[in-house]
């Protein structure tokens, strides 16, 4: 590994499992993974609720973004996955409270199912910062 990579960790017991870290810095660039509404005892956030659901993916990866010297102000890229693609309204009203004004470029796809069958969705971000690593 590079000395400019920093990894970050959500503190997930998947991380070391699977082998991954919550988001990764290489110089300005910044790529937040795969991150479901888990909340902070474990469960998941607002059980059938898509919007609820998406704040909580978005509460995480702004974290992520913060702990790895970014903001959502830096992204330029959102992948959002939802396991229902009808209701991509319920997402879409989460994303654009946070990303009205910024404007990443985005993407909305099906899948047919996460880890946890009451994860709704799931979001990606990736970031450019003005500086470099630290």
């Amino acid at each position: 590994m590079g000395d400019d990579r920093q990894l970050i960790g959500s503190g997930s017991p998947l991380e070391p499992e699977i082998g991954f870290s919550r988001a990764v810095r290489r110089g300005a660039h910044v790529a937040v993974a795969g991150t479901a509404p888990i909340g902070d005892d474990g469960g998941t956030v607002g059980p059938g609720d898509v919007y609820a659901q998406t704040v909580r993916c978005l509460d995480i990866a702004e974290a992520a973004l913060r702990a790895a010297g970014a903001s959502m102000a830096d992204v330029v890229r959102t992948r959002v996955m939802l396991t229902d693609v009808t209701r991509w309204k319920e997402a879409a009203r989460a994303h654009g409270e946070r990303f009205a004004r910024i404007r990443p470029a985005c993407t909305f796809v099906e899948v047919s199912r996460f880890i946890d069958p009451g994860w709704l969705v799931e979001l990606e971000l990736d970031a450019i910062t003005d500086g470099g690593g630290e």
